[in-house]
């Protein structure tokens, strides 16, 4: 049975709902941004563009090392962008020196097995069911769980010095949020072998050559952001409804063979043609006019 076009956000939504973010708009530059909740404690949140929501990590002098409490609040974040009309795509990132250096080994070195195996420890440290695109900005260390992190995008820009890797070997342990897997289907299996059996790092050039990211931005401090949110603003622009079910299909084709991604595909794609932005999007192509897409 073919999986339905549009999969259910409740539980997305009762995650938005229980917090409330004031809307206070201060300016920076060109860009607009709006205060972040003051219960968040490891992240910033603000709107560069009406369309666009950006998550930012803040924790400084840990190069953003990945908790759990962290985890819970980019969850919470997503889940109030991915439920919000207005927001057509969002953008991750951290700072010009590290996105994500890392987990917190802080957090894990006196954990035991039954403990991580009980409580299935990093099960929550994911966001598949986020319906919205979203980007990454990749400056500096991407390392550990923030390769996996990056890894969790849909697509990821990175800056000239972003640097790959997951190290965890070097602490007797192996990627446990979803690096083998991820960089497997990324990268291939020889790469990804070397990557999480000598715990190399690679440039973004490599990263780059490897299909690892989407593309490698112009130098300048926060250029890789600003690309970001171009970026997330040209996604905003179009249906949501077609870049939900793009996202859907293009995801859908890591677990699906040929066959079965064609069918599947052609089924969304027929689904389509049930919208008004379908209508929309060629009624305006054949007027030589821009589409007015109201998202229905």
């Amino acid at each position: 049975m073919l999986p339905p076009i549009y999969p259910s956000i409740r539980a997305s939504l009762r995650l938005a709902s229980r917090t409330h973010i004031p809307k206070q708009t201060t300016f920076v530059g060109t860009l607009r941004f709006m205060s972040s909740p003051s219960q968040y404690e490891f992240i910033l949140t603000s709107r560069p563009e009406p369309s666009v929501a950006l998550i930012t990590l803040n924790r400084p002098k840990a190069l953003n090392a990945l908790s759990s409490p962290l985890f819970v609040e980019i969850n919470t974040a997503l889940a109030q962008a991915d439920a919000d009309p207005e927001v057509g795509a969002i953008v991750l990132t951290g700072s010009e020196k590290a996105f994500a250096a890392g987990a917190d080994i802080k957090e894990m070195k006196d954990k035991d097995y039954v403990d991580v195996y009980r409580n299935n420890f990093l099960e929550n440290w994911s966001f598949s069911k986020i319906r919205k695109p979203v980007i990454a900005a990749v400056s500096g260390y991407a390392l550990g769980g923030g390769c996996e992190l990056a890894l969790m995008c849909d697509i990821i820009l990175a800056a000239p010095n972003a640097k790959f890797g997951q190290p965890e070997i070097n602490l007797g342990v192996i990627p446990g949020g979803g690096g083998s897997q991820r960089l497997a289907n990324v990268v291939g299996k020889s790469r990804a072998m070397e990557m999480v059996l000598t715990g190399r790092q690679i440039t973004a050039a490599e990263a780059e050559r490897w299909g690892m990211v989407s593309r490698i931005v112009g130098e300048g401090e926060g250029e890789v952001v600003k690309e970001a949110v171009a970026m997330g603003k040209e996604i905003a622009s179009k249906s949501q409804v077609a870049v939900q079910a793009g996202k859907e299909v293009v995801n859908a084709a890591y677990e699906l063979n040929l066959a079965e991604g064609l069918r599947f595909e052609r089924r969304i794609f027929h689904g389509l043609f049930a919208t008004k932005d379908q209508k929309e999007g060629m009624a305006a192509f054949a007027e030589k006019r821009k589409a007015n897409f109201t998202h229905s």
